[in-house]
């Protein structure tokens, strides 16, 4: 490495793996959560005193205000679109709230504006909290730049005005300020942000950068290559974007019929009260019928049919880990036929550790005795391969030496005196002699065939043993991928940015057979853009920022909750909060169930609004046998679909499987 490059210390703020800084929209700047929240308060506010019997002009005012509150945006967002001749459930959820009241319902009519309100509040507050995730992803790239100019001096630039053929200069711990190419200076590179891999990449004259990317303990001279708008980071923020834009959002079943629905049962109430008065039949019994018409055949125990069963899905998931954001994610979850999964962070744990201690022969070393001599060089150094090290020595108890003369090379590893020798740590390509034996390079070549990153240890320089560092498997991984070849008829695809011969011998222990590796955030969403073109309706799973557009992009996405990025953990329609793997599977099962419960309860629902209906338009339905009626749909199917809040619907595919092996 050039001693001309400044090698100023890291500052102490920048960590490994830096994650998105939460800048969130309160949910109270939200206008439809206030409003919601003050119709809330209101309802609970009225509802003990109309059930205690107090006077009607008490309740009865805090009812009117609850209508207000939660009733008026709903209400004019409907005739906003009934100036666009569309009509909505919206409207006719207000118009049947108000309809309620007007024959004394003014109960049944607060609730239902209460539920509407809190719907719309929790749609605004995902919509905000998207843009939020996009917003931080912008300060991954840094503000500013050093960029050298001919003669050699240096100049403090935003990194938006960088220009390709720049030479910019990255120091320790600093953030690269744009996508380039090194030309001078070695560095170990964390850009698990962009590609997912689990460890730093050694950089050095010729490598690849990426702006967002954090600096290791070395210096780097690079010459910028792309525009600042067409870096990774920022076309990564315009796929989330474009993404979010375009992916049309799945409706639940009773919206898909919300038209028909509602403009057929508007033209049916004025048919109900217009027909008789062409009859010669009395105002006061024609509008009688036809208020009884519209309670019993409005769409409160249609719409009751599908949220019950889903929230209550939803409430169950929560109970065991797994935050699903909204209905209609959980019903899209049952819809998935192809599951993508990440590497790094998702199939196993993100965390590098070491697998293999391999003292040589005539080392006279025990496993023991060379990770404590390896642990003891590693100490003082940042690196992550380093800490795995320690932490291993320190899990085993080992007592770990003085360590003087500590040096470290980017590229290359440690060197510390030990009890008065020298022991170095680091790249076998590195560290071990052209003429080592042919034990030597054995193990290592069996370990990196193994998918491990190989460290050789030398002493006094001759080698004495070569360790094996992993990021470990999750133990319920390969349960997990059965679990999801059986629910969706497919074996799940890897994808990762990780190298070609880790994913595929991960890929392996776990059942995977199609692996796509190398790949970068825009590479990963052209993969699942390409099965939702045919046909398929694709889950994907992941952790990271590269994780984000594909998330996004594809028809349901999960995010591990535990290492997750705030994009990430935004972007996705759910997250497993406590990173158990195995709920998965088990999550994409309780939906399918819950789609089952709402078809059952549409039936249900079905049948009770023809028969009223019928009875209403034949016969003469008594008002309040219509509102019973009403009512006892209402009920029935709402305790249908509570049966998914008992610990039985949360049944395990992946704990099945593993049982069964």
């Amino acid at each position: 490495m050039s001693s001309a490059l400044d090698q100023r210390p890291a500052p102490a703020a920048a960590g490994p793996r830096p994650g998105l800084p939460r800048r969130r929209t309160r949910v109270l700047a939200l206008p439809e959560a206030r409003w919601a929240l003050a119709a809330l308060v209101l309802f609970l506010l009225a509802l003990p005193l109309y059930l205690l019997g107090a006077p009607a002009w008490l309740w009865g005012t805090l009812f009117a205000a609850t209508y207000v509150a939660g009733g008026w945006e709903p209400g004019w967002e409907g005739l906003k679109a009934l100036k666009d001749k569309t009509l909505d459930v919206d409207l006719l959820m207000v118009v049947a709230a108000l309809g309620a009241a007007a024959i004394g319902q003014v109960l049944d009519g607060a609730l239902l504006i209460v539920i509407f309100a809190t719907s719309g509040a929790l749609e605004a507050v995902a919509t905000a909290r998207t843009a939020d995730s996009v917003r931080g992803l912008l300060d991954l790239a840094p503000s500013t730049a050093t960029r050298l100019l001919p003669d050699g001096t240096e100049e403090s630039v935003d990194a938006a005005q960088l220009k390709v053929g720049d030479t910019i200069l990255v120091r320790p711990g600093e953030r690269v300020g744009g996508d380039g190419q090194v030309l001078d200076g070695a560095s170990d590179v964390d850009q698990a942000t962009i590609t997912g891999e689990p460890l730093p990449v050694t950089k050095q004259a010729g490598g690849e950068v990426f702006a967002g990317t954090v600096n290791g303990t070395g210096a780097l001279r690079v010459r910028v290559e792309r525009d600042p708008a067409d870096s990774v980071i920022a076309r990564i923020v315009r796929m989330v974007e474009e993404a979010s834009e375009t992916k049309a959002p799945t409706q639940l079943f009773i919206e898909k019929i919300e038209q028909r629905y509602s403009i057929g049962m508007v033209i049916a109430t004025l048919a109900v009260f217009a027909v008789p008065l062409a009859f010669d039949d009395a105002l006061q019994s024609a509008l009688l019928r036809a208020m009884t018409f519209m309670i019993v055949a409005s769409p409160c125990a249609v719409v009751l049919s599908t949220m019950p069963p889903l929230l209550s899905a939803i409430a169950n998931a929560g109970r065991h880990g797994v935050l699903v954001k909204s209905a209609v994610v959980m019903e899209r979850l049952g819809q998935i036929d192809a599951v993508a999964l990440d590497k790094t962070g998702t199939l196993t744990e993100g965390t590098p550790r070491v697998t293999d201690i391999r003292p040589l022969p005539g080392s006279a070393l025990t496993e023991d005795e060379l990770l404590a001599l390896a642990a003891s060089a590693e100490h003082p150094s940042e690196h992550p391969l380093a800490r795995a090290v320690v932490d291993a020595a320190r899990e085993g108890g080992l007592v770990l030496a003085d360590a003087g003369g500590f040096t470290s090379v980017p590229g290359q590893g440690v060197t510390a005196v030990i009890a008065g020798r020298a022991v170095q740590v680091g790249s076998p390509a590195r560290l071990l002699p052209a003429d080592a034996g042919p034990a030597h390079q054995k193990v290592v070549r069996e370990l990196e065939d193994a998918g491990r990153t190989a460290v050789a240890v030398l002493r006094d320089g001759a080698p004495v043993g070569v360790l094996g560092i992993a990021d470990r498997l999750r133990p319920d991984a390969a349960a997990t991928v059965a679990a999801l070849t059986r629910l969706t008829g497919r074996t799940p695809v890897l994808l990762t940015g990780d190298n070609e011969r880790a994913a595929r011998h991960l890929a392996a222990e776990v059942g995977i057979t199609d692996v796509r590796a190398g790949l970068l955030p825009q590479d990963k969403v052209a993969a699942v853009r390409e099965w939702e073109g045919q046909g398929r309706k694709v889950l994907v799973v992941g952790d990271g920022v590269n994780d984000a557009p594909a998330l996004a992009a594809a028809h349901s996405g999960i995010a591990m909750g535990k290492a997750g990025s705030d994009l990430a953990l935004e972007t996705a329609d759910a997250v497993v909060v406590r990173d158990e793997l195995a709920t998965i599977p088990t999550v994409v099962n309780l939906s399918r169930t819950a789609r089952r419960l709402v078809i059952q309860n549409l039936a249900i629902a079905g049948v009770f609004i023809t028969v009223l209906v019928a009875w209403d338009l034949i016969g003469t339905l008594p008002l309040p046998l219509g509102v019973a009626g009403h009512e006892g749909s209402t009920v029935i199917v709402g305790l249908n679909g509570l049966r998914l809040l008992r610990e039985a619907a949360w049944t395990n595919p992946a704990k099945d499987t593993k049982d069964t092996a």
